[in-house]
């Protein structure tokens, strides 16, 4: 298995994220925006830089391999805080990985309680769901997520 580094954003390249972001296997998981510029996409990468000043958020480009693969996070939600994976299709694969290091994350930030919302365009996850305390379905941004509230506490418990 390839290595996963998790990085500032003012350590990546904004022409590598702008190519990230804007895949188009990946923008049908996400809710709707136009294509990322070259500045935009540096506007972005400022706007979730800043996060990290927010206690308890922490926002990271992932590289697998040596190869900017997209980005993670946790990041305010109106629910508390939400965990956030957006990877490039080609690193599908390595979501649980980056999923049980955002858990570590969480657990040391002191969250009890963290969501993930999953575009209607996903399937249910089977094990995710028998881990959380809570699934439901949201409406944010007028679009449809399957949204999994996670007991920090209990994922390390078991």
């Amino acid at each position: 298995m390839s290595e996963i580094k998790y990085l500032n954003f003012n350590e990546v390249n904004p022409d590598e994220f702008l190519q990230v972001v804007n895949e188009q296997t990946l923008r049908k998981h996400l809710i709707d925006h136009p294509l990322f510029d070259l500045a935009s996409v540096r506007e972005w990468m400022r706007e979730k830089s800043q996060l990290e000043s927010i206690h308890g958020c922490r926002v990271r480009a992932v590289i697998i391999g040596g190869t900017l693969a997209g980005w993670c996070g946790i990041q305010p939600d109106e629910n508390g805080f939400e965990i956030a994976i957006v990877i490039s299709k080609k690193f599908w694969g390595f979501g649980i990985s980056i999923f049980k290091e955002l858990m570590c994350w969480a657990n040391e930030l002191g969250h009890k309680e963290v969501v993930f919302h999953l575009l209607e365009t996903r399937s249910e996850y089977k094990s995710l769901k028998r881990k959380a305390t809570k699934v439901q379905k949201t409406e944010l941004l007028g679009r449809s997520f399957t949204t999994y509230f996670i007991s920090v506490e209990q994922w390390w418990a078991e």
